[in-house]
Parts: C-alpha cells; sequence; structure tokens
C-alpha cells in the first residue's frame, strides 16, 4: 500500500496523486508541497503558520462532515508544527 503524502505546508493529502504536486524552479514535481501552496520553485504565499491554518480550517470542515471549525483549528495547531515548512526545530 502506497503511503500517502501530505503537503508540507497545509497538510492536504496528495495521495500519490502527481498533478496535486508543486512544482521546482525547474519544472520538475516537487512530492513535498501542493500545487496550491508551491509554483515554481516558491512558495506561493508568504503567510504564517497561523494564517495558513485559517485558510485551511474550511476546506476541513467541508471535508469532514461532523467536525466543527474550532475542532478543525486544534487538530491543526498540533499537526502543522510537525510539517516541514513550520517545523523549526
Amino acid at each position: 500500500m502506497e503511503e500517502v503524502r501530505y503537503c508540507q505546508s497545509c497538510a492536504m493529502p496528495m495521495a500519490g496523486n502527481e498533478n496535486l504536486y508543486g512544482t521546482n524552479a525547474d519544472g520538475s514535481k516537487n512530492e513535498d508541497y501542493c500545487i496550491y501552496c508551491f509554483k515554481d520553485g516558491a512558495f506561493t504565499a508568504n503567510i504564517s503558520m497561523d494564517e495558513m491554518i485559517e485558510v485551511c480550517v474550511p476546506h476541513m470542515v467541508k471535508a469532514n462532515a461532523n467536525m466543527t471549525e474550532d475542532q478543525a483549528r486544534s487538530i491543526m495547531k498540533e499537526y502543522f508544527p510537525k510539517l516541514k515548512r513550520w517545523n523549526k526545530a
């Protein structure tokens, strides 16, 4: 079974779908970041982790019928610091 890849900026599951991979400066696929977060070798938005969470909350709620915005935000505040873009350790 293939490992599910998550965007290391917004945590969107990319599930091996190369069409969702962002692009490097040379046009090659970037397997760490999605097309919405990373294009032509750079992030598409210069925002903080908390701002990214607020962008993602409505998408997570829409994808999970029984989830509230507060639940989505809480999950992301715990998970996002582990993502490559936000992990400052």
